[in-house]
């Protein structure tokens, strides 16, 4: 078994700004949601772009949410978690939209209209790692493959 390891914030920041991946979770009346999507870091904020009526955006506006990344190697034991809570808001202002877009756009894997811009301020942000510094380190830019 491996050690379960708090990261600090800086070692959370830095992993979570190397992804595009991830998993949002929101409340809905039926209960909670687990959704993935991509997203970027701008200006010590997480962005989503998401369609106006999806389960997100529906009730992710305005409400407390929490953003999830990970990486794991299954062979060795070892991985890596981060978490960023906050409230999700919607970005209406045309040049933040611009700016946005200037310094990372989401660029979402699914097809369909995502023109909603949906940002998660980082008020909380933790992590946790298991197993070696080494091999969890060597996880940092791996992404996982579309499903197709």
């Amino acid at each position: 078994m491996g050690t379960l390891h708090d990261l600090s914030q800086s070692q959370s920041r830095a992993l979570l700004s190397e992804g595009t991946v991830g998993r949002i979770a929101v409340i809905a009346p039926d209960g909670p949601h687990i959704i993935p999507v991509n997203y970027t870091l701008v200006d010590e904020a997480i962005i989503i772009r998401t369609s106006p009526y999806t389960v997100l955006a529906t009730y992710g506006r305005d409400a407390v949410v929490a953003l999830e990344v990970d990486a794991i190697d299954r062979a060795t034991r070892s991985g890596w978690s981060v978490v960023a809570r906050g409230r999700a808001e919607v970005v209406l202002d045309g040049r933040e939209i611009q700016h946005i877009r200037q310094v990372g756009e989401p660029a979402p894997w699914a097809d369909g209209n995502r023109n909603l811009f949906l940002r998660l301020r980082l008020c909380e942000l933790s992590g946790r790692r298991v197993g070696d510094p080494a091999p969890v380190s060597a996880l940092r830019s791996r992404e996982p493959e579309p499903v197709r």
